[in-house]
């Protein structure tokens, strides 16, 4: 842990030092069969050697991002958590380890299917802890296989995977602010977007 958040605190100075903003990806992934309580410990854990490694590498917080995981039980786990619960843990373990200074947080999808992704960036935000940041999305997978089953490769299924794309995208938005009313985008919506030890 503290290697990974010394790399990552190396390279924010960097992209500081060269004008840009860094984005700071200190990801606990979804393998395994750990409960909720186990994630919110080891990301807690992970982003206190993250901000303890960029305060030692000098790096100016309120120019950073961060790009963590929400706080979920691994994808092997056989118990369920709610949206709800999945929000407290990860509202929780945010205020224990991230300084109010980070200008914003965009939540990794981590290979929830769409719709439990936004269900779960709404209840996120509709938790009512302290939320010194903005908290939305930056999901990759969970933004983009509805989308893709909508195409399928064809030039005449632009237009309706234009048009998934901009539901997903609206559904999204909606979440990041807490107001998403429910429902699902179809297609692949609610597909887990897993993929067992991936690797980028």
């Amino acid at each position: 842990m503290m290697d990974n958040a010394n790399v990552l605190a190396r390279y924010a100075s960097i992209c500081q030092q060269n004008g840009l903003v860094p984005i700071v990806e200190p990801e606990v992934l979804p393998d395994g069969d750990h409960d909720l309580e186990t994630c919110q410990k080891v990301t807690e854990m992970v982003l206190a050697y993250q901000y303890k490694a960029l305060a030692d590498h000098n790096v100016f917080l309120e120019g950073t991002l961060l790009k963590p995981n929400m706080v979920a039980a691994g994808q092997q786990c056989s118990k369920k958590y709610t949206a709800q619960q999945i929000g407290k843990a990860t509202v929780t373990a945010l205020n224990r380890s991230v300084p109010a200074a980070v200008a914003g947080i965009t939540f990794l999808s981590g290979g929830q299917s769409e719709d439990d992704a936004t269900l779960n960036l709404n209840a996120i935000n509709q938790y009512a802890g302290r939320k010194p940041w903005p908290l939305t999305f930056s999901f990759g997978r969970a933004l983009q296989a509805s989308v893709l089953k909508a195409w399928g490769g064809k030039d005449d299924n632009i237009k309706a995977a234009q048009a998934t794309l901009l539901k997903r995208a609206t559904d999204n938005g909606a979440a990041a602010v807490g107001k998403f009313g429910g429902g699902s985008a179809g297609g692949a919506g609610g597909e887990s977007q897993y993929v067992a030890n991936h690797s980028y």
